[in-house]
């Protein structure tokens, strides 16, 4: 028996089908549209009280508030960073892990680590979150005082000065390369899980002092836990006026500036990003924050390096700068 299908039929099938494919179509944008409607995991690739975990916290509160869900920290120490960049670019790229990287994770670990398990283009830029200050500081009882008198003592005692600092291929790690690069000096790096407790043992004596970022150093500096030597920056920090800059100090070859950003497991959708990154803006313009990061002495980031494309361009340049460092090491 044949079985035969009207016009009217044929065509009301026909939309049926169009319509079916139109939702199937349509699903993913209004899933996109509806982003977040469930709370953020920004892993943090160190342990509490550094640098990235302060500006994390920081702006990931602030987030939070823009997109009317909370932005929960994950701390994972391990490898400078490395354990946890490999955890963020397994992922599922749906926006709801996010990391925060830094010249440490994101470029001089290309070069430290050849068998990570991530490469470069397993991130997707969100934006620069804020550029540091990086800095050299001493337990109190120290016998050098000044930075000079802190790279004689060291060329005096080769191999007996120790340093601290988050992990090797951490942004800090890459503060005592550049200070050893530059004075001249053979030290002993101490390797932690993060920059908190590096400066826990600086200031307990355990070991000499510390590479770090003014963002995690303003407030042992100013509460006389531990002395900085300098500011390897072109201007003093308006909150710790008394530390000379690495130039004033007679070591103008010690200049550097580290950085944070956000990135997403690469895959993720563009206007999942385009959220991200428009909640990063208002975060930074806020009151709030502004002044927050002016007490850490962290820089805000230029109209122009606040988007995915400057992040994305700024990276392999980065990436070149640091292996350069790293090759004679």
């Amino acid at each position: 028996m044949t079985y035969r299908i009207s016009p009217t039929r044929r065509l009301a099938l026909a939309a049926g089908f169009a319509s079916v494919a139109a939702l199937a179509i349509a699903a993913p944008a209004m899933a996109q549209d509806a982003y977040p409607s469930k709370p953020i995991t920004m892993i943090v690739p160190f342990a509490a009280g550094g640098s990235s975990d302060v500006i994390a916290r920081l702006v990931g509160d602030e987030m939070g508030r823009v997109l009317g869900q909370r932005i929960v920290m994950e701390n994972m120490g391990g490898a400078g960073g490395a354990t946890a960049l490999t955890r963020a670019a397994r992922a599922e790229p749906d926006g709801y892990t996010i990391v925060i990287g830094n010249s440490g994770t994101n470029a001089a670990s290309y070069t430290i680590y050849p068998d990570l398990k991530y490469t470069q283009a397993d991130f997707a830029p969100i934006g620069l979150v804020a550029k540091t200050s990086p800095m050299i500081a001493l337990k109190l009882d120290f016998p050098a005082k000044t930075l000079l008198e802190f790279v004689d003592y060291a060329k005096k005692n080769p191999g007996k000065v120790s340093l601290g600092h988050a992990g090797v291929g951490s942004s800090n790690y890459l503060i005592c390369r550049n200070f050893i690069k530059a004075a001249g000096v053979d030290v002993a790096l101490v390797s932690y899980r993060g920059a908190g407790p590096a400066l826990t043992d600086a200031m307990g004596g355990q070991i000499d002092g510390v590479c770090d970022a003014a963002t995690s150093l303003s407030g042992a500096v100013q509460g006389a836990k531990v002395k900085a030597l300098a500011v390897a920056t072109p201007q003093r920090l308006e909150n710790l006026p008394e530390v000379p800059t690495s130039r004033e100090a007679g070591l103008p070859a010690f200049e550097a500036q580290g950085w944070n950003a956000l990135f997403a497991p690469k895959g993720t959708p563009e206007p999942i990003i385009m959220k991200l990154n428009q909640a990063l803006r208002t975060a930074l313009a806020s009151e709030n924050l502004r002044g927050r990061f002016k007490e850490l002495s962290s820089v805000m980031p230029a109209a122009d390096e606040l988007t995915p494309a400057y992040v994305g361009g700024m990276v392999p340049g980065e990436i070149e700068k640091y292996r350069l460092l790293l090759q004679d090491k």
